[in-house]
C-alpha cells in the first residue's frame, strides 16, 4: 500500500458531470474507467499517451483515449481523460474528460440521439448533417462521391471552356 498514488481533482464536480454524463451515454467507458482505469491508475500504471513532462518538478502530463463509438468520435471527437501524475507527492491529479461541451451538455440536459449517435441540442442540424455525411460515406464509399465530385469539375470546366469561346 506504501507505492499506491491518491487520485484527486482539479474540478471534482465539473469532473463528476462529465464522469456521469459518460455512464449515461457509454457504459462501456464508464466501466473502463472505473474498474480497470482508475485501479491501474492508483496502482502507479500510467495508461495513455505522455504529453509532456517536467523532470524539476517531477510533474507528467498523460491523456488516455477510452473507447468510443466510431461514428461518435468523427462527429464530436474521441472521448479522452486528461490527467497529470506527480511523482514526489504520489498523486494523479484528474484534470477533465473531453470533448467537453457535449459531456457537460449531457449532464444539463437530456440529449437526443440519431442513427445511435449523441445530438447537442445547441447545434443539432450541424451533428445531423455529420452523421448522415458518414454514413453516405460509408454506404456509397469514397470512390462513387470523388467520381462525383470529378465528375462536377469536369463539366464545370468544360462549360467555362465553352463561355471563353
Amino acid at each position: 500500500m506504501k507505492n499506491t498514488y491518491i487520485i484527486d481533482y482539479v474540478n471534482e464536480n465539473e469532473f463528476k458531470k462529465k464522469e456521469r454524463s459518460i455512464k449515461k451515454y457509454n457504459m462501456l467507458a464508464y466501466k473502463k474507467l472505473l474498474f480497470e482505469y482508475y485501479p491501474s491508475l492508483k496502482e502507479g500504471n500510467f495508461l495513455g499517451v505522455m504529453v509532456s513532462t517536467n523532470s524539476e518538478t517531477g510533474i507528467s502530463k498523460y491523456e488516455l483515449k477510452l473507447p468510443t463509438d466510431k461514428t461518435f468520435s468523427k462527429v464530436h471527437g474521441d472521448i479522452v481523460l486528461h490527467y497529470s501524475v506527480y511523482d514526489k507527492g504520489k498523486i494523479v491529479l484528474l484534470n477533465t474528460l473531453t470533448p467537453e461541451d457535449i459531456l457537460t451538455e449531457g449532464h444539463q440536459t437530456q440529449l437526443s440521439t440519431y442513427k445511435g449517435v449523441m445530438v447537442s441540442n445547441s447545434h443539432k442540424e450541424q451533428d445531423i448533417f455529420k452523421i448522415n455525411l458518414l454514413n453516405a460515406l460509408n454506404k456509397n464509399g469514397y470512390a462513387k462521391i470523388f467520381g462525383l465530385l470529378a465528375l462536377i469539375i469536369f463539366t464545370s470546366i468544360i462549360i467555362a471552356l465553352l463561355i471563353i469561346k
